[in-house]
């Protein structure tokens, strides 16, 4: 029992002792808050007193209200020159981009002056290849559905123009010539596997020139001419090819069989190649041969070089196209256009 009162005895005095700190606590916050209000309160008189004979001028305030004047004025001053300095670096800014504004318009000019470009191209590509396609008998109404035409053919393109403004106008144009191009794919497809189909056609035609050597030239056309030696007009039943010097290589024009590997007093060293399709071709004033009797050759295979046998006033390439019995133009058959 003493114990517990003993327990008791404890427990009120830290219990007061709790009290008495709390209360001293507050007094003293109390105490320091009062001092700082009669601080801030304490009263103050400001004298302006003027050169001349004027009135003294008494303003009469307390510190609280003139150090909030001091903080008031010091925070107006900051304020003024952040802000200040934020306008200027915005003035920057806006400068630059009002000159990036500018570049992109000149870059848009541009484009709408290339996108104009491109539809002048694509209008004659589209004149271009609907001819094409005519000569060629393919009907380009059959590849494309009526609808992928009505919306991507370029006459509808260049109509709508006029309908639509600014950069909508440009993006119209390019999605319809995207679609146009896309259409136009399967046309052009069939003609390249029309062409691929004619390919051994073309090897079978002599369609090109027998002598590629850079110095080559034409030095006598087909049909009349005067004859070099005689001085006489005659008729030159094919097209010299010299090159100004003996040895360059001869190639077949077309695919085809040798027929003859022999020497003729005027044509001297010459060979004759049978095509198909009743054609054969004939090389003369040859100096050497490079294939024989019966061989069958490719269009582009060297047969032989150059030379100055027969009857010549040098050294050159004596070339003849035959359909049967008659003889025809050779520079009909060759795709490059014939100079010099």
């Amino acid at each position: 029992m003493a114990r517990t009162q003993k327990y008791k005895r404890i427990e009120k005095k830290i219990a007061s002792n709790v009290h008495n700190g709390f209360v001293s606590s507050f007094k003293a916050v109390k105490l320091f808050f009062v001092k700082i209000f009669k601080v801030f309160d304490s009263k103050l008189t400001v004298m302006i007193v003027p050169h001349s004979q004027g009135k003294v001028i008494n303003i009469q305030t307390n510190v609280f209200a003139l150090s909030f004047g001091m903080v008031l004025v010091i925070g107006i001053v900051f304020s003024f020159f952040y802000f200040n300095r934020n306008a200027v670096s915005s003035s920057i800014e806006i400068n630059s981009l009002m000159n990036q504004n500018r570049e992109t318009l000149a870059s848009l000019d541009e484009l709408r002056d290339e996108n104009a470009n491109l539809l002048q191209a694509a209008k004659r590509f589209q004149a271009s290849l609907s001819q094409s396609l005519s000569l060629l008998g393919i009907d380009r109404g059959n590849n494309v559905s009526q609808a992928s035409v009505s919306n991507s053919d370029l006459s509808s393109l260049f109509s709508s123009r006029d309908s639509v403004k600014g950069s909508v106008r440009e993006t119209s144009d390019i999605r319809s010539l995207t679609s146009y191009l896309e259409d136009a794919v399967q046309p052009i497809e069939q003609v390249g596997k029309m062409l691929e189909n004619q390919s051994s056609l073309f090897k079978e035609i002599p369609n090109i020139w027998p002598v590629t050597s850079p110095n080559v030239h034409i030095s006598m056309m087909f049909g009349p001419n005067l004859h070099p030696i005689t001085g006489q007009w005659y008729i030159h039943k094919g097209i010299d090819f010299s090159t100004w010097r003996q040895g360059d290589p001869i190639m077949a024009t077309a695919n085809g069989q040798v027929v003859t590997c022999g020497y003729d007093a005027s044509f001297g060293n010459y060979i004759v190649i049978r095509h198909k399709h009743g054609m054969y071709t004939r090389y003369a004033h040859m100096s050497a041969f490079r294939v024989k009797k019966g061989e069958y050759v490719n269009q582009g295979q060297i047969i032989g070089n150059i030379g100055n046998t027969g009857v010549t006033t040098g050294p050159h390439l004596h070339y003849e196209v035959h359909i049967g019995s008659d003889v025809v133009d050779p520079s009909k058959y060759i795709n490059v256009k014939l100079s010099k």
